[in-house]
Protein backbone atom coordinates (compact mmCIF):
# COMPACT_ATOMS: atom_id res chain seq x y z
CA UNK A 1 0.00 0.00 0.00
CA UNK A 2 1.25 3.77 -0.91
CA UNK A 3 2.20 5.57 1.65
CA UNK A 4 1.65 9.10 1.05
CA UNK A 5 2.67 10.52 3.89
CA UNK A 6 6.09 9.68 2.97
CA UNK A 7 8.61 12.55 2.09
CA UNK A 8 9.51 10.68 -1.02
CA UNK A 9 6.39 9.97 -2.44
CA UNK A 10 4.49 12.21 -4.69
CA UNK A 11 0.48 13.38 -2.75
CA UNK A 12 -1.98 11.60 -5.25
CA UNK A 13 -3.19 14.91 -7.71
CA UNK A 14 -5.31 14.80 -10.89
CA UNK A 15 -5.23 17.18 -13.80
CA UNK A 16 -8.67 19.01 -14.54
CA UNK A 17 -9.60 21.42 -16.94
CA UNK A 18 -5.83 23.05 -16.13
CA UNK A 19 -6.29 23.09 -12.61
CA UNK A 20 -4.62 20.32 -10.35
CA UNK A 21 -6.63 19.03 -7.93
CA UNK A 22 -5.35 16.34 -5.02
CA UNK A 23 -7.04 13.46 -4.30
CA UNK A 24 -8.22 13.43 -0.69
CA UNK A 25 -8.57 9.39 0.64
CA UNK A 26 -10.67 8.58 3.51
CA UNK A 27 -10.73 4.95 4.51
CA UNK A 28 -13.88 4.14 6.15
CA UNK A 29 -14.42 0.57 8.13
CA UNK A 30 -17.65 0.28 6.72
CA UNK A 31 -17.16 1.12 3.45
CA UNK A 32 -17.85 -1.64 0.61
CA UNK A 33 -16.87 -0.06 -2.26
CA UNK A 34 -15.03 3.21 -3.49
CA UNK A 35 -17.28 6.39 -3.86
CA UNK A 36 -15.69 9.41 -5.80
CA UNK A 37 -16.67 13.02 -4.93
CA UNK A 38 -15.99 16.47 -5.87
CA UNK A 39 -15.55 18.91 -3.54
CA UNK A 40 -18.59 21.37 -3.10
CA UNK A 41 -16.05 24.57 -3.77
CA UNK A 42 -14.32 22.07 -6.35
CA UNK A 43 -11.23 22.49 -4.87
CA UNK A 44 -10.15 18.54 -4.54
CA UNK A 45 -11.29 15.34 -5.22
CA UNK A 46 -12.37 12.98 -2.93
CA UNK A 47 -12.91 9.14 -2.74
CA UNK A 48 -13.73 6.91 0.12
CA UNK A 49 -12.67 3.59 0.10
CA UNK A 50 -12.55 0.64 2.19
CA UNK A 51 -9.83 -0.45 4.86
CA UNK A 52 -8.52 -3.71 2.02
CA UNK A 53 -8.25 -1.37 -1.10
CA UNK A 54 -4.50 -0.26 -2.21
CA UNK A 55 -4.63 3.91 -2.40
CA UNK A 56 -2.99 3.21 -5.93
CA UNK A 57 -6.55 1.50 -7.15
CA UNK A 58 -8.41 4.27 -5.30
CA UNK A 59 -6.24 6.89 -7.45
CA UNK A 60 -6.30 4.59 -10.81
CA UNK A 61 -10.02 4.91 -9.84
CA UNK A 62 -10.49 8.56 -9.86
CA UNK A 63 -8.03 9.46 -13.21
CA UNK A 64 -10.88 6.31 -14.87
CA UNK A 65 -13.58 8.84 -14.60
CA UNK A 66 -12.56 12.06 -15.51
CA UNK A 67 -14.82 12.93 -17.65
CA UNK A 68 -17.57 12.59 -14.55
CA UNK A 69 -15.03 14.61 -12.58
CA UNK A 70 -15.04 16.94 -15.69
CA UNK A 71 -19.05 17.18 -15.60
CA UNK A 72 -18.88 17.71 -12.28
CA UNK A 73 -16.16 20.70 -11.91
CA UNK A 74 -18.60 22.37 -14.58
CA UNK A 75 -21.16 22.68 -11.98
CA UNK A 76 -18.99 24.18 -9.18
CA UNK A 77 -20.38 27.82 -9.28
CA UNK A 78 -17.59 30.55 -9.50
CA UNK A 79 -16.16 31.96 -6.40
CA UNK A 80 -17.95 34.86 -4.60
CA UNK A 81 -15.83 37.76 -2.91
CA UNK A 82 -18.86 39.55 -0.92
CA UNK A 83 -16.60 42.41 0.16
CA UNK A 84 -15.23 42.67 -3.47
CA UNK A 85 -18.71 42.00 -5.43
CA UNK A 86 -20.35 44.34 -2.64
CA UNK A 87 -23.25 41.52 -2.05
CA UNK A 88 -24.65 39.03 0.17
CA UNK A 89 -26.92 36.24 0.52
CA UNK A 90 -29.03 36.12 3.02
CA UNK A 91 -32.54 34.59 3.94
CA UNK A 92 -32.75 33.70 -0.22
CA UNK A 93 -32.19 37.42 -0.86
CA UNK A 94 -29.13 39.28 -2.55
CA UNK A 95 -28.15 42.24 0.38
CA UNK A 96 -26.08 45.20 -0.32
CA UNK A 97 -22.55 45.11 1.66
CA UNK A 98 -21.90 48.87 2.28
CA UNK A 99 -18.55 48.80 3.83
CA UNK A 100 -17.13 52.55 5.58
CA UNK A 101 -14.00 52.73 7.31
CA UNK A 102 -15.96 55.32 10.28
CA UNK A 103 -18.65 52.43 10.70
CA UNK A 104 -18.89 50.29 13.29
CA UNK A 105 -16.54 47.26 12.72
CA UNK A 106 -19.89 45.02 13.79
CA UNK A 107 -22.02 44.07 10.74
CA UNK A 108 -25.43 45.86 10.85
CA UNK A 109 -28.62 45.08 8.83
CA UNK A 110 -30.78 48.06 7.92
CA UNK A 111 -32.21 48.77 4.78
CA UNK A 112 -31.85 45.96 2.49
CA UNK A 113 -27.71 46.21 3.34
CA UNK A 114 -25.31 45.17 5.53
CA UNK A 115 -23.70 47.88 6.78
CA UNK A 116 -19.92 47.83 7.96
CA UNK A 117 -17.08 49.32 9.18
CA UNK A 118 -13.45 48.32 10.20
CA UNK A 119 -10.58 46.85 8.87
CA UNK A 120 -11.49 46.28 4.54
CA UNK A 121 -8.88 43.00 4.69
CA UNK A 122 -11.28 41.65 7.55
CA UNK A 123 -14.56 42.00 5.97
CA UNK A 124 -15.48 38.81 4.97
CA UNK A 125 -13.96 37.02 7.99
CA UNK A 126 -16.88 39.35 10.11
CA UNK A 127 -19.22 38.85 7.27
CA UNK A 128 -19.20 35.05 7.77
CA UNK A 129 -18.96 35.26 11.79
CA UNK A 130 -22.36 37.56 11.65
CA UNK A 131 -23.96 35.07 9.08
CA UNK A 132 -23.04 32.55 11.52
CA UNK A 133 -24.74 34.22 14.43
CA UNK A 134 -27.60 34.88 12.11
CA UNK A 135 -27.87 31.30 11.34
CA UNK A 136 -27.80 29.75 14.68
CA UNK A 137 -30.43 32.19 16.56
CA UNK A 138 -32.68 31.16 13.52
CA UNK A 139 -32.25 27.53 13.75
CA UNK A 140 -32.72 27.88 17.53
CA UNK A 141 -36.16 29.03 16.89
CA UNK A 142 -36.67 26.66 13.63
CA UNK A 143 -36.08 24.07 15.76
CA UNK A 144 -38.22 24.94 19.33
CA UNK A 145 -41.10 25.28 16.93
CA UNK A 146 -41.23 21.83 15.57
CA UNK A 147 -39.98 20.36 18.31
CA UNK A 148 -43.37 21.67 19.76
CA UNK A 149 -45.48 20.64 16.51
CA UNK A 150 -43.88 17.25 17.09
CA UNK A 151 -44.60 16.95 21.22
CA UNK A 152 -40.34 16.70 21.57
CA UNK A 153 -38.70 19.16 24.24
CA UNK A 154 -36.72 21.57 22.90
CA UNK A 155 -33.26 20.19 21.10
CA UNK A 156 -29.71 21.56 21.56
CA UNK A 157 -28.71 23.28 18.34
CA UNK A 158 -25.00 23.26 17.00
CA UNK A 159 -23.50 25.04 13.59
CA UNK A 160 -21.57 22.62 11.35
CA UNK A 161 -19.36 23.82 8.50
CA UNK A 162 -19.76 20.56 6.85
CA UNK A 163 -19.06 20.41 2.89
CA UNK A 164 -21.67 17.78 1.80
CA UNK A 165 -24.56 17.93 4.69
CA UNK A 166 -26.96 20.74 5.07
CA UNK A 167 -27.89 18.93 8.66
CA UNK A 168 -27.48 15.72 11.13
CA UNK A 169 -29.02 14.48 14.09
CA UNK A 170 -26.67 12.68 17.18
CA UNK A 171 -28.13 10.11 19.35
CA UNK A 172 -27.68 12.52 22.24
CA UNK A 173 -30.32 14.60 20.94
CA UNK A 174 -28.28 17.64 19.06
CA UNK A 175 -29.05 18.87 15.93
CA UNK A 176 -26.16 19.96 13.72
CA UNK A 177 -27.63 22.15 11.10
CA UNK A 178 -24.79 24.23 8.11
CA UNK A 179 -24.78 27.87 8.92
CA UNK A 180 -24.79 28.04 4.81
CA UNK A 181 -28.49 27.54 5.01
CA UNK A 182 -28.71 31.56 6.32
CA UNK A 183 -27.94 32.00 2.72
CA UNK A 184 -31.38 29.66 0.87
CA UNK A 185 -34.99 30.88 1.51
CA UNK A 186 -36.38 30.43 4.54
CA UNK A 187 -38.59 27.75 3.24
CA UNK A 188 -35.66 25.68 2.56
CA UNK A 189 -33.52 26.45 5.65
CA UNK A 190 -36.49 24.98 7.56
CA UNK A 191 -37.26 21.98 5.85
CA UNK A 192 -33.71 21.49 6.98
CA UNK A 193 -34.22 21.70 10.31
CA UNK A 194 -37.79 20.02 10.56
CA UNK A 195 -36.18 17.00 9.08
CA UNK A 196 -33.58 16.60 11.84
CA UNK A 197 -36.01 17.11 14.24
CA UNK A 198 -38.48 14.22 12.82
CA UNK A 199 -34.86 12.36 13.27
CA UNK A 200 -35.26 12.95 16.67
CA UNK A 201 -38.17 10.48 17.04
CA UNK A 202 -37.74 8.21 13.92
CA UNK A 203 -33.40 7.98 13.38
CA UNK A 204 -33.84 6.14 9.83
CA UNK A 205 -36.42 6.93 6.78
CA UNK A 206 -39.37 5.03 7.20
CA UNK A 207 -42.59 5.44 6.34
CA UNK A 208 -43.24 6.75 10.03
CA UNK A 209 -40.58 9.41 9.72
CA UNK A 210 -42.01 10.84 6.57
CA UNK A 211 -45.66 10.99 8.05
CA UNK A 212 -44.18 13.17 11.38
CA UNK A 213 -42.20 15.40 8.58
CA UNK A 214 -45.01 15.82 6.66
CA UNK A 215 -47.03 16.83 9.22
CA UNK A 216 -44.30 19.42 11.27
CA UNK A 217 -43.47 21.01 8.05
CA UNK A 218 -45.89 23.79 7.07
CA UNK A 219 -44.73 24.12 3.13
CA UNK A 220 -44.17 21.78 0.37
CA UNK A 221 -41.31 19.47 1.19
CA UNK A 222 -40.19 18.35 -2.56
CA UNK A 223 -39.83 21.78 -3.13
CA UNK A 224 -37.37 22.86 -0.69
CA UNK A 225 -35.64 19.45 -1.65
CA UNK A 226 -35.23 20.61 -5.23
CA UNK A 227 -33.97 23.96 -4.58
CA UNK A 228 -31.70 22.20 -2.65
CA UNK A 229 -30.46 20.08 -5.23
CA UNK A 230 -30.66 22.94 -7.94
CA UNK A 231 -28.90 25.63 -5.98
CA UNK A 232 -27.42 23.92 -3.00
CA UNK A 233 -23.47 24.23 -4.58
CA UNK A 234 -24.03 27.89 -4.79
CA UNK A 235 -24.39 28.63 -1.05
CA UNK A 236 -20.22 27.62 -1.08
CA UNK A 237 -19.93 29.90 -3.73
CA UNK A 238 -18.68 32.87 -0.99
CA UNK A 239 -16.49 32.38 2.20
CA UNK A 240 -14.56 29.23 0.47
Amino acid sequence: MIDWLRKDVAAPHIELAGRTLPIELRRMKRAKRLTLRLAPNGAAVRITLPPWCPSRDAVAFAHARTEWLLQQLAKVPEPRDPAATGTLLYRGAELRVEWSPDRRRKPILQGGAVHIGGPEDTVNRRLSTWLEREALALFESDAAFYCQRADLPNANVRLTRARRRWGSCSSDGTLRLNWRLIQAPDAVRRSVVAHEVAHLRHFDHSPAFHALLGRIFEADIDSANHWLSAHGRGLYAAFG
